[in-house]
């Protein structure tokens, strides 16, 4: 089914994007940023800290993709090799803010664990510990969409060159 991503000058629309490699990874990235964007959603955000960076990040990056896939679903791309470098390019855009994203909700995790550690914040310890544990979740989400948007960056990139 994936032999369609390797004929030259082929860009699929329809149905036909759910079974060609890159563009059958908009599902997971959709599914994973928006856990991202849940788990995010479901913590306290401390004054100092970049979580709402990170919300805003995967909010665009869902919305974005969303929009993206309707694109290639609907067929809208007429000229294939602007679009082919139009979908190489978000994709490299959106894998950077998905990186930064991480390595910020990694070192505000980190903090909490900081925090936790200390004798003297055992009163606050049970709401924080649950707020650690759902951080450690979106980092672990938020590096797995990373992932997969370098994938589909790599693999978009092998098929605009094809053209």
């Amino acid at each position: 089914m994936a032999a369609n991503s390797g004929q030259a000058g082929y860009l699929p629309s329809g149905g036909s994007i759910f079974c060609t490699i890159p563009d059958i990874l908009f599902l997971p990235e959709l599914l994973c940023g928006g856990v991202v964007w849940c788990l995010i959603a479901a913590t306290h955000i401390w004054t100092p800290n970049p979580t709402a960076y990170v919300i805003t990040v995967s909010l665009f990056c869902f919305v974005m993709t969303f929009l993206w896939m309707m694109i290639f679903a609907c067929g809208s791309h007429r000229s294939k090799s602007s679009w082919a470098a139009a979908d190489v390019a978000y994709h490299a855009f959106a894998a950077l803010l998905y990186l930064s994203a991480s390595v910020l909700l990694a070192n505000v995790t980190i903090g909490l664990q900081t925090f936790l550690s200390q004798p003297l914040n055992l009163l606050f310890a049970s709401d924080v510990d649950l707020f650690y544990k759902l951080d450690i979740a979106a980092v672990v989400f938020s590096f797995f969409t990373t992932l997969l948007y370098v994938i589909h960056t790599i693999f978009s990139a092998i098929r605009w060159r094809s053209f």
